[in-house]
């Protein structure tokens, strides 16, 4: 498969929603918690092929402000397994630089405080940059963008904010993506068809592919054949078949 891909056209920005890890686990009479852990193993992999490939930006659907509402036991384990995964070396071996966005105030404190050390410590890496979005969803995140962008005018300007000042571009600037290019590809994995609250501003040109597959048996061909069929695609973004093909003919 990966020899059947176009790699000029390799997407710069993959998200991925790693769903099935619990049902996984569930099937096999395991805990949750160890559908999670087979997770983690999956990350490592299909980040070191995403690295391989040339993608620039890999953003994971983690952990949703939603989830917080999920069995105590379990989000104490997936804190755990936060902090444990972040020990991994992945990040310098494949010269991944990390970044988290969401609501990071309602983490646990020792969690943030790796997540902080993290970032810094991969700062520097340039091959790809890993994006976690943790305690994340895209309605809060969208609500927290207003109120930020009303905030910083009234805070510098006696004016009032007219609704003029509200543009695409604003809202684009106050959003937790900011330092990344929207997604070309929006993965699901685990059968389900929808979106749940994952990057719904950025997502509005992304490709979209679901596969039935839970996210740990998810490996680097399941990867590989999201992108072929992501490249088998026409990105037209409004415009028509035509116009897209005289642009590409000139």
């Amino acid at each position: 498969m990966a020899e059947e891909l176009d790699m000029t056209r390799i997407p710069q920005h993959i998200a991925i929603t790693m769903d099935g890890n619990g049902r996984w686990a569930t099937e096999r009479n395991k805990p949750r918690s160890y559908g999670h852990q087979a997770g983690v193993d999956t990350v490592r992999r299909i980040t070191s092929e995403c690295v391989r490939l040339g993608v620039k930006f890999l953003t994971l659907y983690t952990f949703s402000t939603e989830n917080w509402n999920r069995p105590s036991d379990e989000i104490a384990a997936l804190m755990g397994l936060v902090l444990t995964s972040l020990e991994d070396e992945i990040f310098m071996k494949n010269n991944v630089r990390f970044r988290v966005i969401g609501d990071m105030a309602r983490l646990p404190e020792e969690v943030q405080k790796k997540l902080r050390e993290t970032e810094e410590h991969t700062a520097k890496n340039a091959a790809m940059t890993m994006v976690v979005a943790l305690s994340y969803s895209a309605r809060w995140e969208i609500a927290k963008a207003m109120r930020e962008i009303v905030a910083e005018h009234q805070a510098n300007s006696s004016e009032p904010l007219r609704p003029e000042m509200i543009t695409e571009e604003v809202i684009s600037e106050h959003l937790e993506t900011n330092f990344m290019p929207d997604p070309d590809l929006l993965i699901r994995t685990g059968g389900e068809l929808r979106i749940s609250n994952y990057l719904l501003w950025q997502i509005a040109y992304s490709e979209l592919y679901f596969c039935d597959t839970y996210w740990p048996d998810f490996n680097e061909q399941d990867l590989q054949k999201a992108i072929a069929s992501f490249q088998s695609r026409q990105r037209r973004f409004g415009k028509t078949e035509k116009q897209v093909e005289e642009k590409e003919n000139n």
